[in-house]
């Protein structure tokens, strides 16, 4: 554990018996944990982290070709967002695939060395995603086959511009993630990540060099017939520099539906939610502009 009551860290080359006991506890119980000793090089880390600060040094026009493909998966100017002027980010849609790739680094002129390091990073990353989900279902009991290798997946790229004027304020306001489960590389050395308990209680994330933080979202809790937790987290700005992370998304299916399943559901733990789908969620989050996961009890009412 992290301190006194710090998020919890798995190890995961620790027995592999227990990782996916520890995986469920934390979810549960704070919707996140920290993944340490996984099989991604730091090195390929540290790589990546300067490829996408040198993207941010791009001209303006260039940064713009980034757009959308899928809601909310291209660039985003520090000015497009109404209750924040600290934050840029862009999105690479479909990471996991060439296609994918291939889409962002044309948009961006990337280079073939940056491209090489891209891609590497953002397979190695997805993965991690599918090994940590199968886990997590698994050991939750889910005897079934679910195709997380097919879901939306988005990888966003974010910088925080962090002034003397701006320390005190929110860099990302206080949301859930609107997907299954972010894989995220923090920045080592810049911290301002907080979560928030259970109880409401803000938890800071400290920097903590080679581990990423994974968190579950609004499809995990649903699909998890409100079993795991839905982690709300923002960023604040603690210090005057400029604060770069790397975030892997995966969001939900591309088709079908989002649904608990039978291993989940019995007559003390009927259906919470209506079956639905992930592009409709996403739609209607957006245009109500609901970030903490709340837009779950207003469209799904529960049967009970």
């Amino acid at each position: 554990m992290e301190g006194r009551r710090g998020i919890p860290i798995i190890d995961l080359e620790d027995f592999p018996v227990q990782i996916g006991k520890l995986m469920v506890e934390a979810s549960e119980e704070w919707g996140c944990f920290r993944v340490i000793n996984h099989k991604i090089p730091s090195t390929l880390m540290s790589e990546m982290k300067k490829v996408v600060t040198s993207l941010f040094d791009l001209p303006m026009d260039i940064k713009r070709r980034n757009t959308d493909v899928f809601p909310n998966s291209g660039y985003r100017a520090p000015s497009s967002y109404v209750d924040n002027s600290l934050y840029e980010s862009m999105g690479m849609y479909d990471m996991a695939s060439s296609q994918g790739v291939t889409t962002f680094c044309a948009q961006l002129d990337a280079s073939p060395h940056q491209r090489e390091i891209i891609d590497k990073y953002v397979k190695a990353v997805h993965e991690l995603a599918m090994d940590l989900a199968h886990k997590l279902a698994q050991t939750m009991g889910f005897k079934g086959c679910i195709e997380f290798q097919g879901w939306h997946s988005i990888c966003r790229l974010m910088k925080y511009h962090f002034s003397p004027e701006s320390v005190g304020s929110i860099g990302a306001p206080l949301h859930t993630d609107s997907g299954f489960m972010t894989i995220l590389q923090d920045d080592e050395y810049v911290g301002g990540l907080e979560i928030l308990d259970k109880s409401g209680e803000s938890v800071p994330v400290d920097p903590l060099p080679g581990a990423f933080l994974v968190n579950l979202g609004d499809i995990a809790m649903a699909w998890s017939n409100g079993r795991l937790y839905n982690v709300k987290h923002r960023v604040a700005c603690k210090q005057a520099a400029t604060r770069v992370s790397i975030a892997s998304f995966i969001l939900g299916p591309k088709d079908g539906f989002v649904k608990a399943p039978a291993e989940f559901v019995d007559s003390q733990h009927p259906p919470l939610y209506s079956p639905f789908t992930y592009d409709d969620y996403v739609n209607t989050r957006q245009s109500k502009s609901i970030r903490d996961g709340e837009v779950l009890l207003q469209l799904l009412p529960s049967h009970s």
